[in-house]
C-alpha cells in the first residue's frame, strides 16, 4: 500500500494575494502560489497487520501527544462516532469567539477544518505547515474539542483553536466575522449517514456551500474527501454546481493530476487524516475534489 503521508510540497504565498478583486489578469497570474503540488511518497507500509491506532501514532510522532495522555483524565475519550445535527441540542448557533484573544493575529488567512475529529490533522498543519496561517476546527462532539483545546495548549501552538459548532448552523456567523481572509476550507471524511432518510444529516448541503462560496476570498479553496463513493459523489455534485464561482485545480495548475472519473490521484495536504490512516490499511480508495474560487458572487 502506498502512504501519501507528507507527500506535500508546500508554496509560500503573501496574505493579500489571497483577496485580489481585480479579474484582470490570468487566475495563475494572480494566484502562483496558492495551489501546493504533491506527489505520491515512495514510502509504504510493511504489513497490512498494523493496528491503525498504531500507524496514526507514528504518522503523528511528531507532535509528542503521547505523553500528554496521561496527564489529563480527558487523554482517552469515549464519544459516540455518529451523532445527529438536526437535534434539539446542536441548533442554537455558537457565538463567534473574540479572534483577537485566541489569535496572536487574527488578521492571517484562515484554514477551517469542518468535522476535525480529535484535531491531529489540523495541529499537524499549524505546527509543520510555512503557510502564515491560523487553523479553525470546528467538530460537534464537545468532548473532542476539550482534548484538542488541550493538546493545543500543551504545544504552546498559538495559531490554532478548536470550537464546538454545528457547522450547518454556525459557519456563516463564525467565518464572516473572522478579521482575515477565508483561505482555505476542508471537510475530510464526514459523517457518511448511510440511509437514505438520513442523507438531510450529511454535513454538506446547499446553504453550507452557499456560505462557503460567499465568504472564501477570491484565490482561496476548498478540499473534499471520503472513502465512501456514494458520499464523495454528493459532496462532489454539490460543489460542482458552483461553476460560477469555483473551477476544479487540476483546470487551473495541470500538475494536479486526476484519475479518469476527475478525483485527484494523491493528497495535497503532506499529512493524512486519521481517517485515511484507517480506511487506506483496510484497502480503501480516497475519493478527493479541490475547488479554487476564480469569481465572486454577483
Amino acid at each position: 500500500m502506498v502512504s501519501l503521508h507528507r507527500a506535500m510540497v508546500f508554496s509560500f504565498w503573501k496574505p493579500n494575494a489571497y483577496c485580489m478583486t481585480s479579474m484582470g489578469l490570468h487566475v495563475r497570474d494572480k494566484w502562483p502560489h496558492v495551489i501546493p503540488k504533491c506527489s505520491v511518497s515512495s514510502t509504504s507500509y510493511s504489513s497490512v497487520s498494523s493496528r491503525s491506532p498504531d500507524l496514526v501514532e507514528r504518522e503523528y510522532a511528531d507532535l509528542q501527544l503521547k505523553p500528554l495522555y496521561a496527564a489529563s483524565d480527558i487523554g482517552h475519550v469515549r464519544i459516540r462516532q455518529h451523532v445527529n445535527p438536526l437535534s434539539s441540542s446542536f441548533s442554537v448557533p455558537v457565538q463567534p469567539p473574540d479572534w483577537k484573544e485566541i489569535f496572536k493575529d487574527c488578521t492571517l488567512p484562515l484554514m477551517v477544518d469542518i468535522g476535525c475529529g480529535s484535531g491531529r490533522f489540523l495541529i499537524w498543519l499549524a505546527k509543520n505547515s510555512p503557510l502564515h496561517r491560523n487553523y479553525l476546527g470546528l467538530e460537534i462532539r464537545q468532548k473532542l474539542v476539550t482534548r484538542s483545546q488541550f493538546w493545543v495548549k500543551e504545544l504552546g501552538i498559538q495559531n490554532i483553536y478548536f470550537m464546538f459548532a454545528n457547522v450547518n448552523v454556525s459557519f456563516e456567523q463564525l467565518v464572516s466575522t473572522y478579521p482575515g481572509p477565508l483561505s482555505f476550507v476542508s471537510i475530510l471524511c464526514p459523517d457518511p449517514h448511510f440511509k437514505r432518510r438520513n442523507h438531510k444529516r450529511r454535513v454538506v448541503q446547499k446553504p453550507l456551500v452557499d456560505s462557503i462560496s460567499k465568504n472564501l476570498c477570491l484565490g482561496g479553496q476548498v478540499l473534499i474527501q471520503s472513502d465512501v463513493h456514494e458520499v464523495a459523489l454528493d459532496m462532489r455534485n454539490t460543489f460542482d454546481a458552483y461553476t460560477d464561482v469555483f473551477e476544479h485545480v487540476d483546470r487551473i495548475d495541470p500538475s494536479f493530476s486526476c484519475d479518469s472519473e476527475g478525483w485527484l490521484k494523491c493528497n495535497p495536504m503532506g499529512i493524512r487524516t486519521e481517517r485515511e490512516i484507517h480506511a487506506e490499511l483496510e484497502g480503501a480508495i480516497i475519493y478527493r475534489r479541490m475547488y479554487q474560487k476564480t469569481k465572486h458572487l454577483v
